[in-house]
């Protein structure tokens, strides 16, 4: 509150002196500084960092060093700016400080499945024929997803890649994304290398083969494709932070604290795309790469108040910067706190999408600024790759330890969408939910002992006492939630009668007690482990006696289970015609 007040008694202040600006003096701005692209890049200084409180509002700050702020602004943006009579200076902007040349070096001709050295920027048309290509070239691994399109109908992409493509599993969701803003591309590149990597390295390298084979790892290269190929589709030269309608789309998600719409703009095309492909999706963890300093930055953004798992961002955001010092020159991501700081401890962000992943997707994202360059020289794109990607790999680790399981029902055994909590300790929708397809959550988390509790809508809720967790490791905690509908006994399974048996495909189940469900379940399993027949039975012949016929079943031994839906029932079944 004190923060608060602050800020907006500093902001009143310079209000006081606001000069109202001449159609003439936006026509200038208009022709001189944003005859080329649809914002500014500029600096200047502030006297009290509770000043950032409202300027985060008005425009897109992009640094603060000390005293220094460095921003973007759109047209409307600049003018509310200058409105305050602050001084500031116009910068180069960070997408034409290269030449074409050096930004068009090393280009090659794009040929299906061929292996490349990542030390270029591809067109906009080779971008997408690699991410093509990389799910042609190994399908039983690799799938292309479309995320969505940007307002200009450019492809926003991701690859997924895991052993079993077409399926989902009882794993965890990795989503890797860059270039959210435009002109910061280093990301871009790393992220095209690491998909190669992982492929390529498949069936290899053992470490990347266990990885790929536990976890489903999306990866999205290019979030703003109309931001970094704003200069034309053959070259990121004159990349722009904005999207096409001059906003920015790290600002323009529902935020914690503000709302909604914290910009003030309609959430925009890409915005909509990722959030539909969040809420299709189930994160467990997500980086989202960004350019202009070096740090890891963890949440909350918005709130100056602490993550329930701060100590857990800061232990994994250590082993991120160490990993990179030993791997990177003296003086590489040393930014702040070593490489490492709480998002809005360097300054607020309203409307961004790691609180957003954060907040309502359960999701543990950072926001990893890569290179104080924002678009890279090309000469350097691989050495930031060997100082960077074994961070990469220790991140999707941490995807699977903490404790992780599934979640069932005690009586069909099928998964179950249930809050999984941790008393004393979640807070502001840190809690992780298991998926209703497969039942399966994870919860990385500092290293401690915990009480969890688990709940689902129409479910008995269960609490398991002291869950302990260490440093790199996994706790498997797999739990099964009782409905509400059936008495205080658990599931328990019991012998049935099959007559005749053997049989040739018509017979009876004689059961010790009539079912509790009208429609009940049956499955005929051979010896083989394979389901070959399975049905719902609804009709009932005498008080618990059901009549079964399946004619089609050939020769042989199998086994029989029968679900009442308050019992499992189990017997063995011969066929002999």
């Amino acid at each position: 509150m004190k923060n608060l007040y602050i800020g907006i008694l500093a902001f009143l202040m310079i209000g006081l002196s606001q000069p109202v600006l001449s159609q003439n003096h936006l026509e200038q701005l208009s022709d001189n500084i944003f005859k080329d692209r649809g914002e500014v890049y500029f600096t200047f200084k502030i006297a009290d960092k509770d000043e950032i409180y409202m300027l985060t509002r008005m425009i897109s700050i992009d640094n603060v060093v000390g005293h220094t702020v460095y921003a973007y602004a759109s047209k409307k943006e600049f003018a509310d700016f200058l409105g305050y009579n602050i001084p500031y200076q116009i910068l180069p902007h960070p997408g034409t400080i290269l030449s074409e040349l050096e930004v068009n070096q090393n280009q090659k001709p794009f040929r299906p499945g061929d292996r490349t050295i990542w030390n270029f920027y591809p067109t906009y048309q080779q971008y997408i024929d690699y991410m093509v290509g990389f799910a042609t070239s190994y399908p039983g691994i690799c799938k292309l997803d479309t995320v969505g399109f940007s307002i200009d109908n450019r492809l926003i992409l991701a690859v997924k890649i895991s052993k079993n493509i077409n399926q989902e599993e009882a794993e965890p969701q990795f989503l890797f994304t860059s270039s959210i803003h435009g002109d910061e591309t280093t990301g871009y590149i790393l992220m095209m290398h690491l998909i190669d990597y992982l492929l390529s390295n498949y069936g290899i390298d053992p470490t990347i083969t266990e990885m790929v084979n536990t976890t489903e790892i999306c990866i999205n290269p290019l979030a703003n494709p109309d931001g970094t190929y704003h200069g034309g589709n053959n070259s990121v030269y004159g990349a722009v932070r904005y999207n096409a309608n001059n906003i920015d789309i790290n600002r323009n998600f529902p935020d914690p604290k503000v709302g909604q719409h914290p910009d003030g703009n309609a959430w925009q095309k890409e915005t909509e795309a990722w959030m539909a492909y969040a809420e299709n999706n189930h994160f467990s963890m997500a980086v989202n790469f960004h350019g202009g300093a070096e740090v890891f930055n963890y949440p909350w953004d918005t709130w100056v108040k602490l993550a329930a798992d701060d100590e857990w961002w800061q232990f994994v955001g250590r082993e991120w910067a160490d990993t990179v010092h030993q791997n990177g020159p003296a003086g590489y991501f040393t930014f702040l706190n070593n490489g490492i700081t709480n998002g809005n401890a360097w300054y607020e962000v309203n409307g961004g999408r790691q609180d957003y992943m954060n907040y309502w997707h359960n999701c543990r994202e950072v926001t990893l600024e890569i290179s104080d360059t924002k678009l890279l020289p090309v000469n350097q794109l691989l050495s930031f790759w060997n100082y960077n990607y074994r961070s990469f790999l220790n991140f999707i680790r941490q995807s699977h330890y903490g404790f992780n399981g599934t979640v069932t029902d005690t009586v069909t055994d099928q998964p179950i969408a249930a809050k999984v909590f941790i008393n004393g300790h979640d807070k502001d929708l840190s809690e992780v939910y298991s998926r209703a397809s497969t039942g399966f959550y994870a919860r990385p988390i500092y290293e401690g002992s915990y009480n969890v509790t688990f709940s689902s809508p129409g479910y008995f809720t269960k609490t398991i006492k002291d869950v302990n967790v260490s440093k790199w490791t996994t706790t498997s905690l797999d739990v099964q939630l009782r409905p509400l509908t059936y008495d205080a006994q658990d599931k328990s399974v019991v012998s049935v009668l099959v007559y005749p048996n053997p049989s040739d495909g018509h017979f009876r189940l004689i059961l010790p007690e009539n079912p509790i469900n009208p429609s009940c379940s049956i499955q005929i399993i051979n010896t083989m482990g394979s389901v070959v027949y399975s049905s719902e039975v609804t009709r009932f012949s005498g008080n618990s006696t059901v009549e079964i016929e399946i004619p089609s079943l050939s020769n042989g031994l199998y086994y029989l289970k029968f679900n009442s839906g308050y019992r499992i029932y189990l017997d063995k079944l011969i066929i002999k015609k």
